[in-house]
C-alpha cells in the first residue's frame, strides 16, 4: 500500500510531506484505539529479538534515529510501529527555528535525503514538559533517548554549559542521552569533535551526570567524515570519560557516488552512506574500547541490520529507510532477522552479539 501512496507524498515538497506525516503520527499517539490498530498491523513481538545495551533492555535492536521526531510529539506511535527504542531531537537548550527553507531534499534515485534543518526544535524545557507528561501517563513503552545539540545562539566556547543546561531540563525524563557534535548543519558544531573542545565538553557533561542521584547512559554521536585517527581519538576520549557508548554515524557532507545531481549544502543520509557507516562501525569495533556501538546510516534491509549486528553493533537505527520503505518496514525487518537467525543456527539477537563479540582482553 505504501508504494502506491509514496508517489502522492513525493509530489509534496519534502518538508511538507514530513510535517503531514508527523501530524498523523502525533494524532495517533493521542488515541489508544489508533495505537492498537497500528501495533496490530506493524509490530512484531518476539523474545528472540530482545537485547541489552548500556544497562537497558530493548525489545528489539532496531531504533528510530534522531531527526525524525525532534520535539517528541509521537513517541507512543514509534513503539506501535515496532521500533525497539526511540531517539528524539536533536534538542537544544534554547528553542530555535532552524535554517531557512528549503532545507530538506529527496534523492529518489539514490534512496537518500539531504537536510540542513539546523536543529529546529521547541527547546529543552518544552520537550521536557512533554516527556514528563508521557512518563506520568505510562505512554513510553520502549527505551527513550534524547539527542542533544548546541543552541545556535550559544558561542562555541560556551557549548559545554549549553549542553549541561539541556541535560538539567531533560535528565529525569530520558533513558539515555546522545551528545551530538557531528551534525554538519550548525556552524562550528563539528569543531567540538576536536580534542581540546571535546575534553571540555565531555568533562562538563560527565561531571553533571556524576552529580545526579540517578545515573543515565550518555553516548557520543560521531560524524562519518572523520579520519581514522580522529575517530580513534574521539573513541578514546569517550572511554576515558566513562561514556556508555558511541553512535556511528551522523550524516555526511560527501557527495561521492551520487546518481542525482544536487548542488545543495547539508548532510546526506540513506543508501549512499551505507558503506561508510559500516566501515566506521568496523573500525570502531576494532579499536577494542569495549564501548557499545549503535550503528546508523543506510540501514533499510534485513541484510543491513544483520550485517551491522554481526560487525559488532549492539543496536541499529534508521530514518531515511522509513521514508522510502514505509510503516511496514519494521515488521519486514524483524521477520527477516528472525529467519536469518534461524538460518545461522542462532537462538536470539543476544546470541548473535556473543558470537561476534571481541575476545577477552581484545
Amino acid at each position: 500500500m505504501y508504494k502506491a501512496l509514496r508517489p502522492l507524498l513525493f509530489h509534496l515538497d519534502p518538508e511538507s510531506a514530513h510535517d503531514r506525516a508527523m501530524a498523523l503520527l502525533e494524532w495517533t499517539a493521542r488515541h489508544p484505539g489508533a495505537l492498537r490498530l497500528v501495533r496490530a498491523a506493524c509490530a512484531l513481538d518476539d523474545e528472540r529479538l530482545q537485547t541489552r545495551a548500556f544497562g537497558l533492555r530493548f525489545p528489539n535492536p532496531i531504533g528510530l534515529a534522531a531527526g525524525f521526531d525532534k520535539n517528541a510529539v509521537a513517541v507512543p506511535t514509534w513503539a506501535a510501529l515496532g521500533f525497539g527504542f526511540v531517539e528524539v531531537g536533536s534538542v537544544t537548550a534554547h528553542a530555535q527555528p532552524g535554517n531557512p527553507k528549503p532545507r530538506l531534499f529527496r534523492l529518489p534515485e539514490d534512496a537518500a535525503l539531504v537536510n540542513r534543518m539546523g536543529f529546529n526544535n521547541a527547546g529543552a524545557a518544552a520537550v521536557a514538559a512533554r516527556l514528563a507528561a508521557l512518563r506520568a501517563s505510562g505512554a513510553i513503552q520502549v527505551p527513550l533517548g534524547v539527542n542533544l545539540g548546541k543552541s545556535r545562539v550559544t558561542p562555541l566556547d560556551d557549548a559545554p554549559g549549553d549542553y549541561v543546561q539541556s541535560l538539567g531540563a531533560l535528565w529525569p525524563h530520558a533513558d539515555y542521552f546522545a551528545v551530538n557534535v557531528s551534525s554538519p548543519n550548525t556552524p562550528g558544531l563539528r569543531a567540538l569533535q576536536e580534542a581540546a573542545r571535546l575534553d571540555e565538553l565531555l568533562g562538563a557533561v560527565t561531571a553533571f551526570a556524576a552529580a545526579q542521584p540517578v545515573q543515565k547512559p550518555i553516548l557520543l554521536k560521531l560524524a562519518p567524515d572523520l579520519s581514522e585517527a580522529e575517530l580513534a581519538e574521539a573513541a578514546e576520549r569517550a572511554a576515558r570519560y566513562g561514556l556508555a557508548g558511541l553512535i556511528a554515524t551522523n550524516t555526511t557532507v560527501s557527495r561521492e557516488g551520487l546518481r542525482t545531481p544536487l548542488d545543495e549544502a547539508g548532510g546526506l543520509s540513506g543508501k549512499p552512506l551505507r558503506a561508510r557507516s559500516l566501515a566506521v562501525l568496523r573500525f570502531l569495533q576494532g579499536l577494542g574500547t569495549g564501548l557499545p556501538l549503535v550503528s546508523v546510516g543506510g540501514v533499510a534491509s534485513v541484510d543491513d541490520v544483520y550485517e551491522r549486528l554481526a560487525a559488532g553493533a549492539s543496536l541499529v537505527q534508521l530514518y531515511t529507510g522509513l521514508v522510502y520503505e514505509g510503516p511496514l518496514l519494521l515488521k519486514r525487518l524483524h521477520r527477516g532477522l528472525l529467519r536469518r537467525l534461524e538460518h545461522e543456527g542462532l537462538a536470539s539477537v543476544e546470541e548473535l552479539a556473543r558470537r561476534h563479540a571481541p575476545p577477552p582482553g581484545f
